[in-house]
């Protein structure tokens, strides 16, 4: 594990939790001398945008302690970041950074430059300490996605010590996560990074039982990995969204026009067996909120075999709710990635609203993460920091459910990779 008796708050007890000794070479960013250094750090700053605005900016506000370090340190501060999914190379006006650099100002309140790798590029030393740059959209630029050696080193060039203090990032290749890491003079990581592989090491060295892991999504598939490990770890498994209805397929229900895949019919049996191999509990819905459109203001509640051909699974129903929130009071560990229902939409939204709710009033430690996780804790009154009851709120959802499976990412790797070159 790569946090180093890091002190992680529980709920379940309301002391501080010792945690497990780091791999030795892994550096740091607070053991690093910053003062007159130029950081470049690589920050997590995709969040919401709704027609240009932002509409969360709960990743903006994770950052925030870790570039404030950087620059209580003396160091001048160049920032990066992706945001979205634009076509690699291709400037999108949409999905620029440019108002997450104004956000980001007002929160740290003072001036944020904003720039693009170019300008920057030609003129480096023109950051001084004390001072914060924001790249613009690292997308934007041709090998991001391909970890381009070129790009990488290019990066690198432009600061003295790199900072990977991106988790929502960490379990991608790309050339800003883990190529960085390769070329640059000191590669470390970052507080924000250091306290997520803290809190989730805890659900990977050490679990508290029983242990509740309620996993949301369209596809099995897309979580096979992550819901195939978590057979071997958690004592009940709930799944949501279109997972569950493919789950209930291949139990044999009829899901009506609900969201399923049948191309993952056959790894969900697989999951159900592993699940009782292990002597696990599978949870799926007795009773389901059903309509015929996710317009519908009129949605009906049915037996789980009772879903007409034309009716869409949206919700899961009252019994349903109970069971969930009998097994989530008495967890001792709860890992939550994804809503159980459509709950953007009000007709929806109980399931996911009382599973919230349970999650916050139960005393196990839980770990919640992904962004319409947090979508749903900010929709019912919970606070995305965790004060509301949730032990642990990471900025990560892919990350974190791949660190849960593999107990390492990508960029981890290459960070200790690169501390190995700098001790020899």
């Amino acid at each position: 594990m790569d946090a180093a008796l890091l002190l992680c708050h529980s709920r379940a007890g309301g002391n501080p939790v010792r945690q497990a000794a780091e791999k030795p070479h892994l550096i740091h960013m607070s053991d690093v001398a910053l003062a007159g250094k130029r950081v470049l750090m690589r920050v997590d700053l995709n969040v919401p945008m709704e027609d240009g605005k932002i509409a969360a900016d709960h990743r903006i506000r994770a950052c925030l302690p870790s570039v404030r370090l950087a620059l209580e340190r003396g160091a001048a501060v160049i920032l990066m970041s992706h945001l979205g999914r634009p076509k690699e190379g291709v400037e999108s006006p949409g999905l620029s950074l440019a108002p997450v650099a104004r956000r980001l100002g007002e929160l740290l309140e003072m001036p944020v430059r904003f720039t693009t790798r170019e300008e920057l590029e030609k003129a480096p030393g023109t950051v001084a300490p004390g001072k914060v740059v924001l790249l613009e959209n690292l997308r934007f630029n041709r090998g991001e996605r391909n970890n381009n050696p070129r790009l990488a080193a290019t990066l690198a060039a432009l600061g003295d010590v790199f900072v990977m203090d991106a988790f929502g990032s960490a379990h991608r290749e790309h050339a800003s996560t883990c190529g960085v890491a390769r070329f640059a003079e000191v590669a470390c990581a970052g507080p924000l990074l250091r306290a997520e592989v803290g809190a989730l090491g805890r659900i990977v060295h050490s679990i508290e039982r029983p242990m509740v892991a309620v996993i949301g999504g369209a596809k099995v598939s897309t979580k096979l990995g992550t819901l195939d490990a978590l057979c071997g770890k958690a004592d009940v498994l709930v799944p949501g969204g279109g997972i569950a209805n493919t789950l209930l397929v291949a139990s044999g229900y009829d899901v009506g026009a609900s969201l399923h895949d049948p191309g993952d019919l056959e790894a969900a049996g697989r999951l159900k067996a592993k699940l009782d191999l292990h002597g696990a509990r599978l949870l799926l819905p007795e009773d389901v909120v059903c309509a015929t459109s996710v317009d519908s203001r009129e949605p009906v509640v049915r037996g789980v075999d009772e879903v007409a051909p034309d009716e869409m699974i949206l919700d899961v129903g009252p019994r349903t709710c109970e069971r969930i929130e009998e097994i989530v009071a008495d967890a001792a560990t709860i890992v939550w990635g994804g809503p159980v229902g459509v709950f953007e939409r009000e007709p929806f939204a109980e399931g996911t609203r009382r599973l919230t709710r349970a999650i916050a009033a139960s005393d196990a430690y839980s770990v919640a993460g992904g962004g319409d996780t947090l979508a749903a804790m900010g929709q019912f009154g919970f606070g995305d920091d965790g004060s509301d009851g949730i032990s642990y709120v990471s900025t990560g959802g892919s990350a974190m459910l791949q660190f849960i499976e593999k107990g390492d990412l990508p960029a981890l790797v290459a960070l200790r990779k690169s501390s190995g070159r700098a001790a020899r």
